[in-house]
């Protein structure tokens, strides 16, 4: 697998360039926000995902590890494959897209082309604590807080088909009656009872 790329940039898209690397010319795909900050003639070394298909093996080039990291995040999201993972780069920043994702700030999120409300609503529950938080720029002096374990009770919520107004509706309750601390299985159970209008 292709891993980085440095050569000299011989030909540019709008969402492509040609890398010449000693005299071979590798196609590699990037974001509308990366292509346009390169010019044709200059050096550039890029970081690689290769993603390999039957019928195609495709690169995708990013400036650094981190954001191909990020890339290769979406796209294990169910419905998120390499296309609108490249458009959310395009569309966001880094930083743009955690604070996103952390603050469930699913306005945002749609603004990405190809994301509708329920992609978005999705991307939000799933990606949350999984993106690099150390992308988010923090005080002179102060480390950046370490991503806290995603919450699996939202997406258990969410898989048995709750809307995320509902799902915010059940963990407002459990909060409301102490048990956030609770198991899973707890907390599951008395969300249930909660949206179903009794007691848990």
């Amino acid at each position: 697998m292709i891993g980085r790329l440095r050569g000299q940039l011989a030909e540019l898209g709008k969402d492509w360039a040609l890398i010449d690397v000693n005299g071979v010319g590798y196609l590699v795909q990037v974001t509308s926000r990366r292509a346009q900050e390169l010019r044709v003639g200059e050096n550039l070394t890029l970081s690689i995902s290769t993603q390999v298909r039957e019928d195609a093996i495709t690169l995708f080039g990013f400036t650094d590890a981190d954001t191909r990291e990020a890339f290769q995040t979406l796209i294990t999201i169910s419905g998120v494959g390499p296309k609108l993972a490249m458009a959310a780069l395009s569309a966001l920043s880094i930083n743009e897209l955690v604070r996103a994702v952390e603050s469930d700030d699913v306005r945002t999120l749609v603004g990405i082309p190809g994301v509708g409300k329920k992609t978005a609503q999705r991307l939000a529950l799933e990606l949350k604590g999984k993106l690099n938080v150390a992308f988010l720029p923090t005080a002179p002096g102060v480390a950046a807080p370490s991503p806290k374990p995603a919450d699996p009770l939202p997406l258990a919520l969410a898989q048995l088909g709750y809307r995320k107004s509902e799902i915010d509706q059940a963990l407002a309750g459990l909060s409301t009656h102490g048990l956030d601390e609770q198991s899973l299985e707890k907390r599951l159970s008395a969300s249930l009872k909660i949206l179903s209008g009794a007691a848990p």
